[in-house]
């Protein structure tokens, strides 16, 4: 069986590329085995630097800077969201002198990089008269960027309706706004759900740009813990923050894999990626 794309490897092919796994795995391994050995014969794995994690004082920095980092994304996500949303209803407009304004604003802000955003409203925006903290410098960074791919994922669950479900709306006399606010909206967010928690996990890691501008975020605050122990203990500090955002991430990923299966079960499909849909309006 074959697919526009390429054709379904045989069995000299799979087991080619069974073997070629294998091999890159073991070579994984003995990549890994090798740093570890090399870590342990400088004391990285002593256990009088891992005690450091066991520290009250370390342990509260290392939370605080965990809340801040849930606060800056949980805020940022719900703004992107909003913003999302109404650019999402701009860029399905029929009118347009709303529509390419509006796909101007996503394709800008999906192409500026994430950081140069932040560094924007960090050091760009004081100079134009007005002052923000640190950490709405990042939310606001992290709002403008998100709200782009965002505004996609809503296009995207919109136009995988039927078409028949807009036109049964109108038949019955709603308006454009009603039939998108009442029928196609309540009917996409439930498609969305998958995709936009997957995106609410990309924002969580993102946070740790925050670094740049001196947020006092997770990866921050386990900066100052190193700076002033001593570079000896980086290891031990930087492995429990990554365990952190593993773990974090690792739950979000699964309450988007959970979803997908649930909506994928009660409706046959999801949105997974804005860039499968075609650019366009709403259907007719």
């Amino acid at each position: 069986m074959s697919s526009t794309l390429y054709d379904t490897p045989g069995p000299v092919t799979r087991r080619r590329t069974l073997y070629g796994s294998i091999a890159g795995g073991a070579l994984i391994l003995i990549v890994l085995g090798v740093a570890a050995a090399r870590l342990a014969s400088k004391g990285a794995f002593d256990g009088e630097l891992w005690q450091v994690l066991t520290v009250p004082a370390i342990q509260r920095l290392l939370l605080r800077g965990l809340l801040a980092t849930l606060e800056a994304a949980g805020i940022a996500m719900l703004l992107a969201m909003l913003l999302g949303a109404l650019l999402a209803v701009g860029a399905l407009s029929r009118r347009a002198w709303l529509r390419r304004p509006v796909s101007l604003w996503v394709e800008f802000f999906r192409g500026v990089p994430l950081l140069l955003l932040i560094l924007f409203g960090y050091l760009g925006l004081p100079q134009a008269g007005l002052d923000i903290s640190t950490y709405w410098a990042l939310v606001t960074g992290l709002t403008l960027y998100n709200s782009a791919i965002i505004s996609e994922i809503f296009r995207a669950g919109i136009l995988s309706l039927p078409r028949g479900q807009s036109e049964a709306a109108e038949a019955i006399g709603l308006r454009r706004a009603q039939v998108l606010r009442i029928v196609l909206i309540p009917q996409a967010i439930r498609l969305m759900l998958p995709a936009l928690i997957s995106q609410g996990v990309t924002l969580l890691k993102d946070t740790s740009l925050g670094f740049v501008i001196s947020y006092s975020e997770l990866l921050r605050n386990g900066r100052g813990v190193v700076e002033y122990l001593g570079g000896r203990f980086s290891i031990p500090v930087y492995t429990a923050i990554a365990v952190v955002y593993i773990g974090t991430c690792a739950g979000l990923s699964w309450v988007a894999r959970w979803t997908d299966r649930r909506m994928s079960a009660r409706y046959g499909k999801t949105v997974t990626a804005p860039s499968e849909v075609t650019a366009g309006a709403a259907p007719d």
